[in-house]
């Protein structure tokens, strides 16, 4: 189907100017053929973020049948198959603990990858190779390396990759960029983004038996092997490096992605500091520091700070996830809850504001909607590879600086640290056999 339509397109490239007129009006008539036809979802991993996901297709009633589920827990899938059966489609989906089954149904057109950090690349990847587009939650790699491995594999393959950053398609992100883009606050000099929520000590807990039914070799799938911990499985597993990414991968690379958008890069960033540690959490479980401040030099000069926060329940500017962008007369606080203001001049005079019709939008919805209309028109994105691996580097480059030098110098082009070998040892890791990266 997909095939025929870019052929299709092509012949109305090569076509002269009357017969081009005549092949468009068949375009719309392709497109809405498509379009009647639903798109076989795989979903890859049922807890979390993927209700919020299902919940969203099955409520909206979109134009999707639901054909797979799969985790390594049966009862989330069990919950999973509950929700879409009751309320949305007749047909049951197939369960597995196995997502190669999945990919392996040809009927599949993609797939949606909410599991652990640890295994989006290399599932995303196969479902590549198998021909499968994906919606990969954020972040996209769990170390540096696998950005330029998912950006490769969607060239090679042909496939539309989106990025779970949902503020990419919010209405108030449009809005407040198109003003950016009007040049309201001037040149964009510099981008600050923060989270500040409260956290408390979650003590060690002792290793305990594997739940039934759980494939729990499985679940630690490239990740080292140990004994089975409640604390490393179902949503406490962002504490450790084996499988997450902490804080600021989890809920920092939403506030670094929109950073990186309001300062308008598009690159790299030269050198990266990082200071951090245990400010109050004596005693917590977690392998990442409890807050963390971090400042990316760009090659134009352009700065980008990111600031973490465990001890604040009342957030920055009024908002617990957030951004402000400096221009050169004036600013904005922009924030992923759906809000954002202008201030403008020395006086901080106030400017324009998202406006009650667009407050709290929060994307979810609208980027959901990117996708599957990528999937059928074979578009770009809103939150392609190139763009998702720019933001996530950022995780990977602060997590490497603050566990060797606190300060590094990177080669954007190249994509190496100079003059720091132990730094490129840790923009990869060793993946645990058989679970590693595909062979390309």
């Amino acid at each position: 189907m997909q095939a025929s339509r870019r052929s299709f397109l092509r012949k109305v490239t090569e076509t002269g100017t009357v017969l081009g007129a005549a092949r468009a009006l068949q375009i719309s008539s392709v497109f809405a053929e498509e379009d009647s036809k639903p798109i076989h979802l795989g979903i890859i991993g049922c807890g979390g973020i993927m209700t919020t996901h299902v919940k969203g297709l099955v409520s909206r009633r979109e134009n999707v049948n639901i054909s797979w589920l799969c985790d390594v827990d049966p009862n989330q899938t069990q919950k999973m198959a509950s929700l879409v059966t009751s309320e949305f489609q007749s047909e049951a989906p197939r369960r597995t603990t196995r997502f190669e089954d999945l990919l392996e149904d040809r009927r599949v057109d993609a797939c949606i990858i909410a599991t652990p950090h640890h295994w989006h690349a290399p599932i995303a990847l196969r479902a590549m190779q198998a021909g499968k587009d994906v919606y990969i939650e954020k972040p996209i790699s769990h170390v540096f390396n696998e950005g330029p491995m998912i950006i490769a594999a969607a060239k090679r393959y042909g496939r539309v990759v989106q990025q779970g950053s949902q503020m990419r398609s919010s209405p108030v992100t449009a809005k407040a960029g198109q003003l950016l883009r009007d040049g309201i606050i001037g040149e964009v000099k510099v981008a600050r983004a923060w989270t500040a929520e409260t956290r408390i000590v979650e003590e060690p807990l002792a290793d305990s038996a594997v739940p039934d039914g759980v494939d729990y070799d499985r679940w630690l799938g490239p990740a080292p092997s140990r004994p089975f911990n409640r604390q490393r499985f179902h949503f406490s597993w962002r504490m450790f490096r084996d499988y997450g990414n902490g804080e600021i991968g989890d809920d920092g690379i939403h506030d670094l992605d929109m950073a990186t958008w309001g300062l308008g890069v598009d690159t790299l960033p030269r050198q990266i500091t990082a200071r951090g540690g245990r400010m109050m959490l004596d005693g917590h479980v977690s392998e990442y520091p409890d807050n963390m401040n971090v400042t990316y030099e760009y090659p134009d000069g352009r700065l980008l700070i990111y600031e973490n926060y465990p001890f604040t329940a009342y957030g920055l500017h009024g908002f617990d996830n957030g951004n402000v962008f400096y221009g050169t007369k004036g600013y904005m606080v922009f924030s992923r809850r759906g809000a954002f203001s202008v201030f403008l001049g020395p006086r901080g005079t106030p400017g324009p504001v998202e406006g009650k019709e667009l407050r709290g939008k929060t994307g979810y919805a609208e980027h959901m909607a990117d996708f599957l209309t990528a999937v059928r028109q074979r578009t770009t994105t809103n939150a392609p590879p190139e763009t998702a691996h720019r933001s996530c580097a950022l995780v990977h480059l602060a997590e490497i600086a603050f566990r060797t030098k606190g300060q590094l110098n990177f080669d954007p082009s190249r994509e190496q640290f100079m003059n720091a070998d132990e730094a490129n040892r840790m923009l990869s890791k060793i993946y645990r056999s058989p679970y590693g990266l595909p062979e390309s």
